[in-house]
C-alpha cells in the first residue's frame, strides 16, 4: 500500500488561474501517475463556482483527475467557512482506493483560538482578536483489511510568511516597518505551532482510544524536521524525558532518505524538507520505503521571477510504501 502527499499549489481554473488547466495537467498528471498511490493527500485544491448553485465544487480537480485511476477513488475534502460546499482556496482533499469508514474536520476542536492584540497596526488596534487557523485538518478513517482501521490525517500548516498587519504594507511583499513585519511573522509562527499542538492532542486522543491504531499524518507542514511544529507533532521521548510515552510519539519517515536527497522545496538555492509523512509506531511496523519525487523540481524563488506562469508545483510529491497487504 502506498500513501502519498502532494501540494498542487492553488489548483484552479481561469480566470482566477493564470495558467489553463490543460497546461498544468500536462505536468501534474504524470507526477500523479508516478505516485501510484492507494491513498493520496492533496493540498491547495481551490473550489470553483457553479452556475445556478450556491456552493462551490472541485471542478478543476475533477478535470485534472479525469481519465486517471484516481477519478474512481473515494474522495473527501474540507468544507468552506460555513461548513457547506468547499472553500474558495486551499482545500485539503484525500483520495483513497481503500474503503472509506468515516471522515471529519478538526479545527479549534482541541485548541481554541489564541487571542492577540496587534501592536503595530495603523490605525492602532488595541482589541484582542482570535488567531484562527487558516485550514482545518482532514481526518479520514479507512478500511485497511483484516479488521484493521487506518486513520490518515491530511494537513497544511501555515506558511512561514508574515501575516498581514493593517496599514503596514506598501506592496504584497513590501513592509513599511521592521516592527510590523516582525509582529506579522510572529502571528504566522504562532498559528503554525498552535495547529501542530492540536495535531498532537488529536494523536494522543486517538491513541488513548486505541493504542494500536494505524495512523499516518501526511501533508505540507511548512517546517523542517526538528523545527517547532515537527517537534510538537512528533512528541519524541528525548523531549518528554519519559520513555513510557514513546509509543505515543510519531516517526518522521523521510529520515530514511539520505540527507542529499531529502528535500521537497528548493528556495533561493536552499533545499528544504517541508512536506512529510509521519507514522504511528504500529503503522511503522509495516513501513518499507519512502520516495521524494524532486528530480525535476526547480528553485521556486527563481522560477516565479523568471518564468511566465509556471504550470507545475514547486513542492515535490512524497510517497511511502507499507506492506499492509491491502488488495
Amino acid at each position: 500500500m502506498r500513501i502519498a502527499t502532494f501540494n498542487l499549489e492553488s489548483l484552479d481554473l481561469p480566470p482566477k488561474a493564470h495558467v489553463p488547466l490543460e497546461a498544468r495537467a500536462e505536468i501534474l498528471r504524470p507526477a500523479l501517475a508516478r505516485l501510484d498511490a492507494d491513498v493520496l493527500c492533496l493540498q491547495e485544491v481551490n473550489g470553483q463556482p457553479v452556475r445556478g448553485q450556491a456552493e462551490r465544487e472541485l471542478t478543476a480537480l475533477d478535470q485534472l483527475l479525469a481519465g486517471t485511476p484516481y477519478a474512481g477513488y473515494h474522495r473527501v475534502s474540507t468544507t468552506g467557512p460555513d461548513g457547506h460546499g468547499v472553500a474558495d482556496v486551499h482545500n485539503l482533499v484525500t483520495l483513497s482506493r481503500l474503503p472509506l469508514l468515516a471522515t471529519r474536520e478538526v479545527r479549534h476542536s482541541l485548541v481554541p483560538p489564541l487571542q492577540h492584540s496587534v501592536q503595530t497596526a495603523e490605525p492602532a488596534d488595541t482589541d484582542y482578536k482570535p488567531l484562527r487557523f487558516d485550514r482545518p485538518m482532514l481526518v479520514t478513517d479507512l478500511d485497511a483489511g483484516n479488521g484493521r482501521r487506518l486513520s490518515v490525517i491530511n494537513l497544511h500548516l501555515r506558511a512561514p510568511l508574515a501575516a498581514t498587519i493593517a496599514g503596514q504594507k506598501l506592496a504584497p511583499f513590501v513592509w513599511k516597518t521592521v516592527s510590523a513585519w516582525a509582529e506579522g511573522y510572529l502571528l504566522a509562527a504562532v498559528r503554525r505551532a498552535a495547529q501542530a499542538l492540536e495535531l498532537r492532542l488529536l494523536i494522543d486522543k486517538m491513541l488513548s482510544e486505541d493504542p494500536h491504531l494505524l495512523i499516518a499524518v501526511a501533508g505540507d507542514f511548512n517546517a523542517e524536521d526538528l523545527e517547532t511544529p515537527l517537534k510538537i507533532a512528533v512528541g519524541a521521548e528525548e523531549d518528554t524525558g519519559n520513555g513510557q510515552l514513546s509509543a505515543q510519539s510519531l516517526i518522521v519517515l523521510d529520515r530514511a532518505i539520505a540527507a542529499d536527497r531529502r528535500w521537497s522545496v528548493l528556495h533561493h538555492g536552499r533545499r528544504q524538507m517541508l512536506d512529510h509523512i509521519l507514522a504511528s509506531h504500529t503503522l511503522y511496523a509495516y513501513f518499507r520505503s519512502i520516495e521524494i519525487h524532486n528530480e525535476s523540481l526547480g528553485d521556486e524563488a527563481v522560477a516565479y521571477s523568471k518564468i511566465n506562469n509556471p504550470p507545475g508545483s514547486y513542492h515535490a510529491a512524497v510517497v511511502a510504501q507499507f506492506s499492509l497487504g491491502f488488495s
